[in-house]
């Protein structure tokens, strides 16, 4: 996300269907730092890898804090197709640090919690507004263009989709 906000109203420049994929993990032990830091760093890992890969279906995240434990990604991508092909790709990096997380979750007695969520919105099912915002969220994935272009209301930016 850039710092200067764009002035007026605006909203995501996304056409078509979305999904969005919600990972997280939870510090259950913050001392237990060889249990939750290399979860960590494969994330930021795999982010780096999927942020070069222009075709790859990942159009944009975001890294949230949920509490002093709980650290959110949230993913945009332009299929699910995408999102499963990139996570069975035995050469990329998710399978390796998948089966790395499965052997510490075994050794770690539970000082670290993992989760993900996924959601395909059909295109017409999602709207959004940005107001004096920076390019943010969705729209920061996908640019964003003026809500007079997809309507004024809430109502009519879902029925213009």
């Amino acid at each position: 996300m850039g710092s200067t906000p764009i002035q007026g109203r605006m909203t995501a420049d996304a056409q078509g269907d979305v999904t969005v994929f919600l990972i997280g993990m939870r510090i259950n032990s913050f001392r237990a730092v060889r249990s939750w830091w290399p979860v960590f760093r494969a994330m930021s890992r795999m982010l780096k890898e999927l942020s070069r890969d222009e075709g790859g279906g990942l159009l944009g995240h975001r890294l949230l804090l949920g509490g002093p434990r709980v650290l959110v990604v949230v993913q945009y991508w332009d299929s699910v197709e995408k999102l499963f092909a990139y996570a069975a790709d035995q050469g990329r990096d998710h399978r390796p640090a998948w089966a790395a997380f499965n052997r510490r979750m075994r050794e770690g007695r539970g000082r670290v919690g993992f989760w993900h969520e996924t959601y395909i919105v059909p295109a017409g099912s999602y709207e959004n507004v940005y107001v004096n915002m920076p390019a943010y969220g969705l729209g920061a994935a996908t640019g964003v263009v003026p809500v007079a272009r997809r309507g004024d209301r809430a109502a009519e930016r879902l029925r213009s989709a």
